[in-house]
This record gives C-alpha cells, sequence and structure tokens, in this order.
C-alpha cells in the first residue's frame, strides 16, 4: 500500500505594516491623525498582523493619532516606537493606553559606526541599556518588541549578545533590520540562520525583519530573511519610507503567494485588498506611484506589445504570472498604441460588436496606425469613432492662447478652428492659469468637463525636452484620460483638454449620424 506524502502546512509569516511610522517619515508623506485613523482601517480590512502607528515621543500628532486608532481598531496589534528611555517608554505606554492588543517596539543601535559616532556608548552601556529598556516595558505590556538598529552592520559576536540580552529580559519579537539598505540576500539569509540557530532562546520568540531599498534590494532581502527562519517582516504600502523607502508590502506578500511553492510560507493578507489600499495611500499623502511599479502601478498588468498581446489573446499565463483580479483590478488592460498588432485591434473591435472582413479590418487597421502617431493610447471610444468614418474629423484645434493675471485671479483668451474651419474666441478668468484656460476653453466647445487630476511632467532631454499634460476628467458620469505635448506646459495643458472633448464631439457625432440612419 502506498504511503501517502504529507502535507507541508506553509509557514506563517506576520505582516508588520509601518507605513503610518516608518513610511510617513517619508518627505512629504506626513499625515494627520485622522487621515492616520483612516489608513489604518484599510490596513486592518487588508489583514496585516501588526500596526505600528507611530512614534508618540515624537510628537503630539503621533500621540493623538495612537490613541485614535487604538479606541476603534479592537482586533489588529498596535504598536509604538520608543527608544531605549525611560521618558520614551512611558509616552509609548501612555499612548497605546486602552489598545486591546498593545506592543512596544523599542529600538537601540548596534553597530560600530552608530555606538561611536550617534550614542557615544561602550559594548557594555548598550547591553545594560537593551536589557534595562525590555524589562520597563514588560513592565506596561506584555508584547515588546526589540530592533537592533544597524544590525546587519553589526559584529555578529555582539549582535547575539544583544539578542540574547533582550530575549531573557522578555522581548517577544526580534527584529535585525538593515536599517540603511546595505545588505544583500545571501548575506541577510545567512545572518539570520546563524542567530536562529545559535543565540540562547532564540527558537522560543519571533524574528523580524525590517529592509531599506536604497539598493533596490528591500523585498528581495526580505524574502531571503524568511528563507533564514524570519516569521514577521515589517514593510510599508507602496514601499514609502525614510530615503529610497521601506520594503514594499505588496511586493512581499505576492511574492510568498505566487512563489509560495518555494518559499514554503504565505501571509494572513486579504490579497484583493492590495491595490485600493495602495490607491487610498495615494490620495492622503499625494505621492502616485510610478506606472510600472509592480503589482500595484498602472502598467503592471497593461500590455501594448503586438507580441505580448497575441499570447495574452491565446493564453494569460503566458504574459503573467498573477491575476490582476487577485489583487485588486478589474482586469489585465490590452492597451491600444503603436506597438500593437492586427490580433489586439481585432479582438478589441469584436469586443465592442464589429465583426470585419478581412478588406475591411485592413482599412481600419491602417486608420489606427495613422491615429497612434498623433495620441499614445487609442481607446474604445477612438475604435468607434474610426468605425464611424470620423478619423478625419479633427475637431477644434488651438489657433492662440494667451494667460495673464488679473489682480488675485488669472485670466486665459482661447482661438480656436472649429471641425468646419471657423474660428472661436473666448475668454474666461480662473483662480489659477490652469483653472482660467480649461474655463476658456469649455466656453469655446460647449464641453463642460470636471478635472479629477492633473499632471505635468517633462518628456525628453535638454534642447529636445517637452512638457506633457496628463488629466482625467469626469462627464456624464464616466472618467476619460487626454494627453497632449508642447514646448510650452500650458499649450500641453490646453492640447490635453482638447484631446478629451474633441473624442467626445465625435462620439457624439457618431451617435447622431447612427440615429438618423436608424431613422
Amino acid at each position: 500500500m502506498p504511503v501517502a506524502t504529507p502535507v507541508q502546512v506553509p509557514a506563517q509569516v506576520r505582516i508588520f505594516d509601518t507605513t503610518l511610522r516608518d513610511g510617513e517619515q517619508s518627505p512629504g508623506c506626513s499625515m494627520s491623525p485622522s487621515q492616520k485613523l483612516v489608513m489604518a482601517r484599510a490596513l486592518s480590512e487588508l489583514g496585516v498582523d501588526v500596526i505600528e502607528t507611530g512614534f508618540p515621543a515624537s510628537s503630539q500628532s503621533d500621540r493623538e493619532a495612537a490613541r485614535l486608532i487604538a479606541a476603534e481598531l479592537r482586533d489588529t496589534t498596535l504598536c509604538v516606537l520608543s527608544r531605549c528611555l525611560p521618558a520614551d517608554i512611558e509616552a509609548s505606554a501612555r499612548a497605546l493606553a486602552g489598545s486591546a492588543k498593545p506592543r512596544i517596539h523599542l529600538f537601540l543601535s548596534t553597530s560600530p559606526l552608530h555606538r561611536e559616532h550617534k550614542l557615544r556608548m561602550s559594548r557594555g552601556q548598550v547591553l545594560d541599556a537593551v536589557a534595562r529598556s525590555v524589562v520597563a516595558a514588560r513592565g506596561f505590556v506584555d508584547d515588546v518588541e526589540f530592533s537592533a538598529e544597524d544590525a546587519l552592520r553589526t559584529e555578529e559576536d555582539f549582535l547575539a549578545e544583544v539578542i540574547a540580552a533582550a530575549i531573557a529580559s522578555g522581548a517577544a519579537t526580534i527584529n535585525l533590520p538593515d536599517t540603511v539598505g546595505y545588505t544583500t540576500p545571501t548575506e541577510i539569509r545567512g545572518l539570520f540562520e546563524r542567530m536562529i540557530a545559535n543565540v540562547p532562546g532564540a527558537r522560543d520568540v519571533v524574528f523580524s525583519t525590517h529592509c531599506h531599498n536604497d539598493l533596490g534590494l528591500a523585498v528581495a532581502n526580505s524574502l531571503a530573511a524568511i528563507e533564514g527562519g524570519a516569521r514577521q517582516v515589517e514593510c510599508s504600502i507602496n514601499g514609502i519610507g525614510e530615503r529610497a523607502g521601506n520594503a514594499a508590502l505588496e511586493e512581499v506578500v505576492m511574492g510568498l503567494k505566487v512563489r509560495g511553492a518555494y518559499f514554503g510560507a504565505d501571509t494572513s493578507i486579504d490579497t484583493s485588498r492590495i491595490v485600493p489600499t495602495s490607491q487610498l495611500l495615494q490620495r492622503l499623502v499625494g505621492m502616485p506611484v510610478q506606472r510600472n511599479k509592480a503589482v500595484v502601478g498602472a502598467n503592471a498588468f497593461a500590455h501594448e506589445a503586438g507580441i505580448h498581446q497575441h499570447g495574452m489573446l491565446r493564453h494569460r499565463g503566458t504574459y503573467e504570472i498573477m491575476r490582476p483580479e487577485d489583487v485588486g483590478w478589474p482586469s489585465s488592460q490590452m492597451v491600444l498604441g503603436r506597438h500593437s498588432g492586427r490580433a489586439a485591434v481585432e479582438q478589441r473591435l469584436r469586443a465592442l460588436g464589429y465583426l470585419l472582413e478581412e478588406p475591411e479590418l485592413d482599412l481600419v487597421f491602417a486608420s489606427f496606425k495613422a491615429l497612434c502617431e498623433k495620441q499614445r493610447v487609442v481607446h474604445d471610444k477612438d475604435l468607434q469613432t474610426l468605425m464611424q468614418d470620423g478619423a478625419d474629423s479633427e475637431g477644434y484645434r488651438l489657433s492662440s492662447m494667451t494667460v495673464s493675471d488679473v489682480g488675485q485671479r488669472a485670466r486665459a483668451t482661447v482661438e480656436l478652428s472649429d471641425p468646419e474651419g471657423d474660428r472661436v474666441f473666448e475668454t474666461a478668468e480662473g483662480d489659477g492659469p490652469v483653472d482660467a484656460l480649461f474655463g476658456a476653453l469649455a466656453l469655446a466647445t460647449g464641453v463642460d468637463l470636471t478635472l479629477e487630476s492633473y499632471q505635468v511632467h517633462s518628456v525628453g532631454l535638454g534642447a529636445d525636452a517637452r512638457g506633457e499634460a496628463n488629466l482625467s476628467v469626469r462627464y456624464a458620469g464616466e472618467e476619460y484620460e487626454g494627453t497632449g505635448t508642447s514646448k510650452d506646459i500650458i499649450e500641453a495643458s490646453a492640447l490635453a483638454w482638447l484631446d478629451v472633448a474633441n473624442r467626445l464631439l465625435r462620439a457624439r457625432d457618431g451617435a447622431k449620424k447612427s440615429e438618423l440612419a436608424e431613422a
């Protein structure tokens, strides 16, 4: 009788989220107590095991945030950071008052560089401070974590002594942070293996990893630490944090999920909440992620190259290792642009209800390629316009514009050429040059768009650089995106606005033609 192969149960890795503490220390990412509460709710819904809510000794804002979060969240461990100082420990204990599952997170530098230049303390003094502080913290809470700051640049024999002292004094979690993002996966994996194997009491506590991204290795190092025995990862949403940031929570979690058979570990994260949580943070701190950011970037599941699109149409596994729906995206995107092939265009036309014979498809595809020379992305409404023989309609074109200050407001005057070739002039005032410009364009075209987001950035280098404006607008309950480029960023903004307005007008004219034809 064959012997059944035992099922390997994945090791459970705790997710310790430091978005509200280390993440908030990222320049420009400060949050008010009420914003932190909103984010903490989302983190709890995401399923993180530990939320680090702040550093109470550093500010009144952090103390207030910790209080608000502690009063509402009852099922998640709530943690605050503390130096190994009596005043800090007491402030942390007060901030955690009322928490259902409180944790004090102590830290002290251990590397020779930090001991000499930052602390001016000897090895013995550091050991005494660690033991004394853990005991003091345990007097307030049962759950104490100790972090050996700059652990990866600390002498291993001394690091082992520090860990042993923290464990003997009552710490339940030991964090070995790569504070300056210096280590490599091989080094950190070996360090965790040796510390867990050789330090007295190490197998009775949870080892944690906290990696910074200065060399772009934070996620790789965090996963390597898990291979070495770490069972807690300290990370942040979108990887925000000091300098180049922390390990990105979404990348660590999906690394374990997608490569579960390799790592033999998993988390309690509800991965379908990853993208909504990422987008919430972007709105709260005003720091968008790059489009090609892993997992949560707008291009993470977007395909434009014809070869890739052809493969995706045959089997999504050809170019996707995870499902977009599993992390909170609605679906993969077949982005139609200059690199797209006939198969992708035909598939999209079929989805829109157009079944074309080869000669017809040849004509539409030629028009599609011509349109791609004018705009980066071709949307569904553009394809519908092509099918309605509206591709040759240029719509409104910008002839000239002026923007000036009028007291505390701005005034914009635009001259447009309408679809019939007539000149249209309009003037409007607004709170700023762009607001005034968009107001004048709305009057000139008769299209009133509600601006949702607006960004301007440089494309190219040196004398060839141009400004590119990207905007997102709402019209009749739907959201549309427009792009414009010019040497002048205000003109680029006008072109982006007209990009959307002309598409809407072409779609409206096409609908009228269809109604007349049916009549």
